[in-house]
């Protein structure tokens, strides 16, 4: 009898932004305290990758459930007034 692994290929959105210092700090926002960051773009994708396998590695050895990001997840920037700026003296 023929025994086949499968394989499940999980996705998250990971969330790369400038560091002051230079190069990026990148986030998995479905997996709080999963960071790393990078001195180049590709550099963080690596590293952001590792922390990725690392949180997940854990949860499944701890017998905790893995989290999947939702299919139907939006992403997009959104806008509010700066409160910073006094509308009086204008």
């Amino acid at each position: 009898m023929n025994k086949s692994l499968a394989k499940k290929i999980l996705e998250y959105t990971a969330i790369f932004e400038p560091a002051e210092e230079g190069g990026y700090t990148v986030s998995i926002p479905t997996l709080p305290g999963c960071i790393s960051e990078g001195d180049t773009f590709e550099e963080a994708v690596a590293m952001i990758k590792d922390a990725l396998q690392g949180y997940l590695e854990v949860l499944n050895q701890e017998g905790k459930e893995i989290p999947e990001e939702k299919s139907d997840v939006i992403i997009t920037k959104v806008t509010v007034d700066n409160p910073s700026i006094s509308y009086a003296s204008i």
